[in-house]
């Protein structure tokens, strides 16, 4: 399933299973956005040093099997996953922006 983050001076298989709801549990996710999520967390994994094993979306949260390297804490991959997507389904979607009333927070920051 994982395999094995090998730097200079550790050897690790961290894994992070990761679930965050919609603000006020909108059911907001329909297979549209499913698709745009699975896109954006791909473009995320290649800037940064995590692998997205596992994305699965119900219709008020998402899941993340979430494989990291030690220099990651979990607060800091749920922040950047979170705003970076937000701020892409944004841009791609405006729709979401005013379905939202201009709150800029379609995950909130509770996992």
């Amino acid at each position: 399933m994982s395999d094995y983050r090998h730097k200079r001076h550790n050897v690790s298989a961290l894994l992070y299973h990761i679930v965050c709801p919609a603000k006020y549990r909108r059911v907001i996710f329909d297979p549209e956005v499913d698709a745009m999520l699975k896109e954006i967390c791909l473009d995320i994994a290649q800037r940064y040093e995590l692998a997205f094993l596992e994305i699965g979306t119900d219709k008020d949260h998402v899941h993340f099997l979430v494989q990291s390297v030690p220099s990651y804490s979990p607060t800091k991959i749920v922040k950047m996953s979170k705003s970076l997507t937000a701020r892409e389904i944004f841009r791609v979607c405006p729709t979401f922006y005013t379905a939202f009333g201009h709150d800029c927070e379609i995950l909130p920051l509770t996992y």
